[in-house]
């Protein structure tokens, strides 16, 4: 298979190989995290949860790097990014550890929302940081396949993480500081890695001489702006609409997840145990989804062209998603799962094959850190709707078709942009 040779050449690269296993340890890790939060709010039998906590949690975690996003940006076009993953990643690991040692201590609950705080604010640099340096690790004619590789490898590599805290979670009263401890040990793995990649390596070309952090700051309107008239050029027009595109789509990810966690606790089950084995699930087909779009987006990409596979997988989306998600039963949803995992990544990919191959080196730092700040936007936005829509039990026949007539609408816009590119031609 074309895809097998393609994932054993990319695999003898040397340097691909280590920037792949800091993205699996540290997105491993953020599964972990992941989870923790979710059991936290959601499954903790002393707490009475709701939508509108799962909401304030996500807004709590989120809302702030919406603001700080667009800073990493601009610093990581200025930082080297293996320094990046070493030192981001070392902080976590000592965060994590301090909060896992308050949490035996019986400390306050908010410490934990301030933890996963900082986890995330450090996120925000690791994440850009890897999808800005994956082309200096892989040739032009390979970045597709890289695309569907790496962003696809660590998603699998959350939803293992995530998978591990679930079975340490139901072992026993003291799990919840064994999943935080499990998370530091993984973020101090990644950024172990991290130093066999050469400092220089993975860019950015431009090396300024270090600016103080007031002259950093008070630079940031200016380079922000920069990256927006960047997007806005002629050649860079496809990379925004994938972007408004993705970001559409994430909504509608964020408005399900919400969804799926209140059915998972009240709607489909009668325990907690029951319901976080139905999440575990449902989280697995979900990675089984990820898992197909690794595999078949270098494919479809190649022959629709990547504007035209979101197309495909936004209208995909548009007619499953209110099929499998309106019995409201648990063989439909774990269906779903899967569906959305796969068309959600598969989009994703394309995604980010738009936005590498059309937005130079230069900006790609700040224009990824601008991809996270939407993400974040769209999915603390879908939490707030879903919050106002899903009744106690989550079922919502009206959050469903919302949902679908959103996916709708992106397909067919993304649909005529691209005949009238064609027309232009």
């Amino acid at each position: 298979m074309a895809v097998v040779r393609d994932l054993r050449v990319l695999l003898r690269l040397r340097d691909f190989r280590r920037l792949l296993a800091v993205r699996l340890l540290s997105q491993s890790a953020d599964g972990v995290y992941q989870v923790a939060l979710a059991t936290y709010v959601v499954f903790s039998p002393e707490r009475q949860a709701s939508a509108a906590a799962v909401a304030s949690a996500m807004a709590v975690l989120l809302l702030p790097y919406s603001v700080i996003g667009p800073f990493a940006g601009v610093l990581l076009d200025r930082w080297r990014r293996r320094q990046v993953f070493l030192h981001g990643n070392l902080a976590r690991a000592v965060m994590a550890a301090a909060t896992a040692t308050l949490m035996a201590a019986g400390a306050a609950d908010w410490l934990f929302y301030v933890s996963a705080l900082c986890v995330t604010a450090v996120n925000r640099f690791v994440l850009s940081g890897l999808s800005a340096a994956l082309p200096r690790v892989v040739d032009a004619e390979r970045l597709v396949m890289a695309n569907s590789l790496t962003p696809t490898a660590g998603s699998l590599a959350a939803f293992a993480g995530g998978g591990l805290a679930f079975l340490i979670r139901l072992t026993g009263a003291d799990s919840d500081t064994a999943v935080v401890l499990l998370g530091a040990a993984l973020y101090l793995c990644a950024a172990l890695v991290s130093l066999l990649l050469a400092p220089e390596l993975l860019g950015p070309d431009r090396r300024p001489a270090r600016p103080r952090l007031s002259t950093a700051l008070t630079g940031t309107v200016r380079d922000l702006a920069a990256g927006v008239r960047h997007l806005a050029e002629p050649p860079r027009r496809a990379a925004a609409r994938a972007l408004a595109a993705m970001t559409l789509m994430r909504f509608c990810y964020g408005a399900l997840t919400v969804m799926v966690l209140m059915l998972c606790r009240y709607g489909l089950t009668s325990s907690t145990g029951e319901g976080l084995r139905l999440l575990g699930l449902a989280l697995g087909f979900s990675g089984a989804g990820f898992f197909v779009a690794a595999l078949v987006t270098p494919w479809a990409a190649g022959r629709f062209g990547p504007l035209w596979w979101i197309v495909v997988c936004a209208g995909s989306a548009a007619v499953l998603e209110p099929a499998l998600g309106l019995p409201f039963a648990a063989g439909p949803l774990l269906v779903a799962a899967f569906v959305l995992g796969l068309t959600t990544q598969a989009a994703k990919i394309a995604t980010d094959t738009v936005v590498q191959s059309r937005v130079d080196d230069g900006f790609r730092g700040r224009i990824f850190s601008l991809y996270d700040v939407l993400f974040n936007v769209a999915f603390v936005g879908a939490a707030a709707v879903a919050a106002l829509m899903l009744p106690p039990d989550g079922r919502s026949t009206a959050l469903v078709i919302t949902v679908a007539a959103v996916y709708g609408a992106v397909a067919v816009a993304i649909a005529r942009y691209e005949r009238r590119s064609v027309s232009h031609q």
